[in-house]
């Protein structure tokens, strides 16, 4: 074969190797072959995820139900849980569309590879344990004495709320998150972009993986993860009374903000 027409030969070749390519990448996001209508949801299209997560939501408040949405807006599947029960969560549930469904604590628990909780701290004992076994917990919780009872360790600074819940939860991951920021602000100021110029979500946790993973998260709905530090001193940072509860700043600012809690 002269070499005219093996070079014509190997770019047909390569041409039909990156065809192949891009049709197995095309089934591979399609559900093999299933059509789907472009998304113009800046969210989906996040290069940080790589594959949609089930997360479990135990809690159908405000910071819940909010979770619930960006979680379902950023790709994810969700099953959310009440004190009330599923029946109850039939609104909030069709709101959310397909990727939603209503369940018990225990099912949100078994659902999720990551478990978002956001409950009154008083109620924490009431968590399903063995459910939430091998589960990274996200602890959305504060400690409010009034609301909850006084915990006397908690109101001696003996530990952290989130200490106690990693203690009643001794085979999960525990990761403070989504605690230190208004519901309010949570719907309504997550963006693409640049992560200087996102609002910080603050983050504690002791297990590396755990953090990262909600940390992904956190990215994923247009904010930027702040890493507070272990669930000792971060989830100290990161407790009512804190500098930075309700502090609505850009990640170097919350940089910022964290250095004088350090000092």
């Amino acid at each position: 074969m002269d070499s005219t027409r093996r070079l014509r030969v190997e770019r047909l070749s390569a041409r039909a190797l990156v065809t192949n390519y891009i049709h197995e990448l095309s089934e591979r996001h399609n559900g093999g072959g299933e059509h789907r209508e472009p998304s113009i949801d800046l969210r989906r299209s996040n290069p940080l995820k790589e594959t949609d997560v089930r997360i479990g939501i135990i809690g159908g408040g405000k910071i819940g139900a909010t979770a619930a949405r960006l979680l379902v807006d950023a790709g994810h599947e969700v099953a959310i849980a009440n004190s009330r029960g599923p029946g109850t969560l039939g609104e909030l549930v069709d709101g959310l569309g397909e990727r939603a469904r209503a369940a018990d604590a225990a099912g949100a628990a078994a659902f999720g590879e990551l478990v978002l909780v956001a409950i009154p701290f008083g109620r924490y004992r009431e968590l399903p344990a063995e459910a939430l076994a091998d589960r990274t917990v996200i602890d959305a919780m504060n400690y409010y004495p009034q609301r909850d009872g006084n915990y006397p360790e908690l109101d001696a600074d003996h530990t952290t709320s989130s200490e106690l819940l990693a203690a009643h939860l001794p085979d999960a991951r525990v990761v403070k998150a989504f605690n230190t920021m208004l519901w309010s602000t949570l719907r309504d100021a997550g963006k693409q972009g640049p992560r200087e110029e996102r609002l910080a979500l603050f983050v504690a946790g002791d297990d590396p993986d755990a953090k990262d993973q909600v940390t992904r998260l956190i990215e994923e709905i247009g904010f930027a993860a702040v890493d507070t530090g272990g669930l000792a001193d971060g989830g100290r940072r990161q407790q009512m009374g804190s500098p930075l509860i309700r502090l609505d700043v850009t990640t170097r600012e919350a940089e910022e903000a964290l250095s004088r809690a350090h000092s």
